[in-house]
């Protein structure tokens, strides 16, 4: 039944969709209690139908594309609506099988590709209603310097720990790289670590279904004999779950660390302190973990220089401040680089739409980095490829002469300019196109000036 998903889109509310008319209203409060003292019921929390109709509200807002049964996220309320019944007994009796993920190589910004799995939106959604009530029993277990998908927790607050750590002397770091972790996982031991928390075992059952529901890649399904199910709503919190053991190993050794997801960066005063650290963290890892660490990114450095989530420090006249890692700075002009050629045929319009939802997204991650005379260069540097982007859309030369008269150029200088030589670059960088194209001109059009925009989010 649940290999033949397919439905059109409707529209109707989400409001009681998930939950069976018989089931509404049977939870009284002595069930609740005895659910909050010992988890024995968690499947019928997990079941409830305010939990399902929060993990529906989050799948829809995420969206994603489809899984290997072909529906999308917005064919899931017809198909609720006539199947729910059922959907919901296969669920309760532990007769529900999840689907097999569909892998999907994404590239890398430093090259090659990374495997990225799908899950059906079904499963998304069971998943993320296990999430929601799973999370907050684990949270008390987590460390305090665990800052990857967790709530009230982010990226920023990880790099100003980081930070914290510098200035009080810890001016080495040890980076620990692992390789593929979240396709490594041992289910066994991570199924341990749950059940020290969980106790309904139908819950334990279902989350052992989705770590060995498979993986599907050019039409054949393989088995996962190892791994967290990538891409889906369960993953990340798996995945803190398991390294919660080494966090604990480094807590009780008293070592500075910031860990986010399987990135991990520990801060010491000595470079003989950061090998002895480096030594013991890969014994554990691969001995207790049987985590796979990738020895030739894994290095011990300084601060400085190391890139952790994008960014590293810098230290500029005695003062210790965050800067975006130069790597990152150069894919972003890259980036920009591309959208902005010439040859992908766009008009202006759609061009500069394009630009300004990536430079906002970026800038909404990067904003906490000192950076306010880098993003004036590239801000500069921008304008001047618009230009040139312009220049090149004119083509012809009666274009160029009515064009530069029209923005308040006389006429024999507009003939000049019209006829002349110089390079794209060149011509986009000279005095004339300044005057005629200028940056009001250019932010009518619809430009974002990224360093107004920076300067904005630098303050929030």
């Amino acid at each position: 039944m649940l290999r033949e998903q397919k439905t059109s889109k409707m529209g109707c509310p989400c409001q009681g969709m998930l939950e069976a008319e018989s089931n509404k209203g049977v939870r009284s409060m002595a069930v609740l209690e005895i659910v909050k003292e010992n988890r024995v019921n968690l499947l019928e929390e997990i079941l409830d139908r305010n939990n399902l109709n929060a993990a529906y509200a989050q799948v829809l807002r995420k969206k994603g594309a489809g899984g290997v049964d072909g529906m999308q996220v917005g064919d899931m309320k017809r198909w609720l609506k006539e199947n729910k019944e059922e959907f919901l007994k296969l669920l309760r009796t532990g007769r529900y099988t999840p689907q097999p993920v569909k892998r999907v190589e994404i590239p890398k910004p430093d090259g090659g590709t990374r495997k990225l799995g799908i899950p059906t939106v079904l499963d998304r959604l069971i998943q993320q209603a296990i999430a929601q009530v799973v999370m907050p029993i684990f949270e008390k277990t987590f460390s305090e310097t665990s800052y990857g998908f967790r709530p009230g927790r982010n990226a920023h607050q990880a790099i100003k720990q980081a930070e914290v750590y510098y200035r009080a002397g810890y001016t080495k770091v040890v980076d620990i790289d692992l390789a593929q972790y979240f396709d490594t996982v041992n289910h066994d031991m991570l199924i341990n670590m749950l059940r020290k928390e969980i106790k309904d075992e139908r819950v334990i059952a279902l989350i052992r279904k989705y770590l060995k529901s498979g993986v599907m890649e050019g039409g054949i399904v393989s088995p996962s004999e190892t791994g967290t199910p990538q891409g889906g709503n369960l993953s990340p919190l798996l995945s803190n779950i398991y390294l919660t053991k080494f966090d604990q190993l480094l807590e009780n050794r008293g070592h500075k660390f910031v860990r986010y997801a399987d990135d991990c960066n520990i801060y010491v005063k000595t470079e003989r302190a950061a090998k002895r650290v480096m030594a013991s963290c890969v014994k554990f890892l691969e001995g207790n973990l049987k985590l796979q660490v990738n020895r030739q990114k894994s290095r011990i450095g300084s601060p400085l220089k190391v890139k952790f989530l994008g960014f590293s420090l810098h230290k500029t006249m005695g003062q210790i401040g965050i800067r975006a890692h130069g790597k990152v700075m150069k894919r972003f002009k890259e980036k920009i680089k591309q959208i902005t050629g010439r040859s992908r045929g766009r008009n202006m319009q759609d061009m500069l739409q394009g630009l300004k939802q990536y430079t906002t997204g970026w800038l909404n991650y990067f904003s906490i980095a000192d950076m306010s005379t880098h993003m004036r260069e590239i801000n500069k540097w921008i304008r001047r490829r618009l230009r040139m982007y312009l220049w090149k859309q004119w083509k012809k030369i009666a274009t160029k002469f009515m064009n530069l008269q029209k923005l308040g150029l006389d006429k024999g200088k507009a003939w000049e300019y019209a006829n002349t030589r110089l390079g794209y670059w060149r011509i986009a960088g000279s005095v004339i196109l300044q005057r005629t194209l200028t940056d009001k001109y250019l932010e009518s059009l619809g430009y974002m000036n990224i360093a107004k925009k920076y300067e904005v989010f630098h303050l929030r």
